[in-house]
């Protein structure tokens, strides 16, 4: 008994509803600061047009399952690029700004690109088999 309230066994592990929790509350707070942020600022510098991309629509399109693996693989790639060369890969020093976060964000996007968006996603929606081919 008491092993199994340890290991929480009636609790079912399901993927895909913790795929979606990852999409809604990780990606969620990405787009409400920085994807916002990018549409009403925009400059038009080519590296921000980059940005603005990443931190709106690939953000978008994560929270919706939708081409969710390349959407966060460019978002991997400009997060990663902004670590690098804005940030500096800064982490623990005291000029960190936010690197903690950054961090999250890529393990967030990497989860993503590896793992797909689950069962719960318009990718899903999309791709499932038709009714029709079974018969």
């Amino acid at each position: 008994m008491a092993k199994t309230l340890v290991l929480l066994k009636p609790l079912r592990a399901n993927q895909d509803v913790a795929l979606l929790i990852l999409r809604l509350t990780a990606i969620s707070p990405m787009f409400l600061k920085h994807g916002i942020e990018n549409i009403f600022t925009f400059s038009g510098m080519p590296a921000l047009v980059i940005a603005m991309i990443s931190d709106s629509f690939c953000t978008i399109l994560m929270i919706l399952g939708l081409v969710t693996r390349w959407a966060a693989a460019i978002t991997f790639l400009n997060l990663f690029i902004a670590w690098a060369f804005v940030h500096h890969f800064h982490f623990f020093a005291p000029e960190n700004d936010h690197g903690e976060l950054i961090v999250i964000y890529l393990g967030v996007t990497l989860t993503l690109f590896f793992s797909g968006p689950g069962r719960y996603s318009l990718d899903a929606q999309l791709h499932r088999p038709s009714d029709e081919s079974a018969t």
